[in-house]
């Protein structure tokens, strides 16, 4: 018999708030957190908008000694780690240390210390760039990091799926504890790269929005859509077997049921149009889970804002379920926070688990100019107070890359 998995700790640092608590209290309020570039120098790039991380001062958060071995992206990991680590309650003096786990991921990963220290070799010899250059710019390294901070001593690795990273990282985690590998996982993803190549290669092909307009940049399934919003920050969770959970009597936010994993095959940015990858990986989660599709009652959609995502998500919806695609309640909260790449997946998880647990479906913020290829219930400019006992989330990522979890409303025994 398969293991039940719960939610007993999260931890987000993204451009909605420092911590689950301020973030979820601007999810329900329909907070933009779209504003104008702070990291570089926009006068030569068309692209001035992206979702920062507000008033972010890092040694606020990690000691400076440490800190300063750190990529942007790992930082915000390790700050959401901390906030879900805690968050959990977990005692590592009672726990087995190798039957806990830590699944990180990123999809870019230390863009921003690339940069930095190419700069600094072509100034002044690359024999004198930083010693901490390679451990701060691989992609394994938040995991890494983290698995320091906690002793977890299980597996420790870190998926790179592009925009499905972080949804990657949850389902694998997941199957980990519910096939019995593991009792005890961390498990999410970050990013931390609004940088001049990070914003220069997504604008040189005519990836990103171009507005100015903070109200009109992230705004998907809308007609006038054409990009996405770079977004930044981390989202984090631990997960348990239930009867590990219940057993410490820990604090559980929801459950994790299905999960389901596919690949396009069919291009390096563009997903199929028709949306076929994404509908089989909904079923195979929705089967994974032992439901039936008619159960799920919310989606939080990948809608990252460009024409092909929205509309090839919404068909793939279609396919998957059906007629109950109609009565589906389907947004997008990138409209609130930018599109936090390879964080995307994780953070969105924090958000749907909220959903489930509050009895509250976000809105997909600045809506006007109706798509007649995005017509389903996307949710439109206001959240909504529903409960909802079953819960999707989507990620599709460069390359094809297809990842779906599905959540459960935790109801206390």
């Amino acid at each position: 018999m398969k293991r039940r998995v719960v939610i007993t700790g999260m931890g987000t640092i993204n451009p909605l708030g420092h911590n689950l608590k301020e973030t979820w209290e601007n999810v329900k309020k329909g907070v933009c957190g779209i504003d104008r570039i702070t990291q570089i120098d926009t006068s030569g790039f068309s692209v001035k908008l992206a979702g920062e991380v507000k008033d972010f001062d890092v040694f606020e958060f990690i000691d400076k000694k440490e800190a300063r071995k750190m990529d942007r992206y790992t930082q915000f990991a390790y700050i959401a780690a901390v906030e879900a680590f805690k968050d959990s309650g977990l005692d590592m003096s009672k726990e087995d240390p190798y039957r806990c786990g830590t699944i990180v991921s990123s999809g870019i990963g230390g863009l921003k210390t690339i940069e930095a220290e190419y700069q600094r070799g072509q100034k002044r010899s690359f024999e004198k760039i930083s010693p901490f250059f390679i451990p701060m710019s691989i992609s394994n390294m938040a995991a890494g990091q983290i698995a320091i901070y906690t002793g977890f001593k299980g597996i420790c690795t870190c998926i790179v799926t592009a925009c499905a990273s972080g949804n990657n990282a949850l389902g694998e985690a997941f199957r980990s504890i519910r096939d019995g590998y593991t009792d005890v996982m961390l498990c999410g993803g970050s990013e931390g790269c609004i940088s001049e190549l990070g914003v220069g290669g997504f604008t040189a092909m005519k990836a990103l929005n171009i507005t100015e307009d903070v109200n009109r940049a992230s705004i998907p399934f809308d007609a006038e859509r054409h990009g996405f919003v770079m977004g930044e920050g981390a989202g984090i969770l631990v997960i348990e077997e239930m009867e590990h959970a219940l057993a410490r009597n820990a604090h559980i936010y929801g459950e994790i049921i299905g999960y389901g994993a596919s690949c396009d095959a069919y291009h390096i940015t563009a997903p199929e149009p028709e949306g076929e990858g994404a509908a089989a990986c909904m079923l195979m989660a929705v089967k994974d889970a032992g439901i039936e599709p008619s159960q799920v009652g919310y989606i939080n959609a990948h809608g990252t804002s460009t024409r092909l995502n929205d509309a090839g998500e919404i068909k793939a919806i279609k396919k998957a379920f059906g007629e109950h695609a109609f009565r589906l309640m389907v947004s997008s909260t990138k409209s609130m926070t930018g599109h936090l790449l390879g964080g995307s997946g994780a953070l969105e998880a924090v958000i749907t688990t909220m959903a489930l647990k509050d009895s509250f479906i976000p809105a997909t913020i600045n809506y006007q100019v109706p798509d007649p290829e995005c017509d389903l219930d996307i949710v439109p400019n206001e959240g909504r107070n529903v409960s909802v006992e079953i819960a999707a989330s989507n990620s599709l990522g460069f390359g094809g890359h297809n990842a779906c979890v599905i959540f459960k409303k935790w109801e206390a025994k």
